[in-house]
């Protein structure tokens, strides 16, 4: 029985360190993720800070999963303040990253 218990655990944690809980605003969606060459001619409106659960049961999730979770969030955040452009301008640690918001949309692209 505790077998069973334990394999049932371990296979749930194994699932859920792969599945992608965060969704995407109808503003977030619109929002690019661009790199800082990119921004030039943009103008800066402020930072964000994003953060989620990167490990469960002391397992790390997988990396890209928890990466794009971050990059949507960041969307959705830099939605809510006018933003259509992100950049990230930290790593990811400990589940959270930072990242600056854009407003390019009308300017050119370098």
């Amino acid at each position: 029985m505790i077998r069973i218990t334990t394999i049932a655990l371990l296979a749930s944690i194994l699932v859920a360190t792969g599945c992608s809980w965060v969704k995407p605003t109808p503003g977030g969606e619109k929002v690019r993720v661009l790199n800082a060459d990119e921004v030039a001619t943009c103008k800066e409106l402020g930072k964000t800070t994003v953060s989620l659960v990167d490990k469960i049961a002391g397992i790390k999730r997988n990396p890209q999963k928890v990466q794009k979770e971050l990059e949507t969030l960041a969307r959705t955040s830099a939605a809510n303040i006018g933003g259509d452009t992100i950049v990230p301008i930290s790593e990811i640690q400990d589940g959270q990253q930072r990242f600056a918001v854009y407003k390019c949309v009308g300017l050119p692209l370098k």
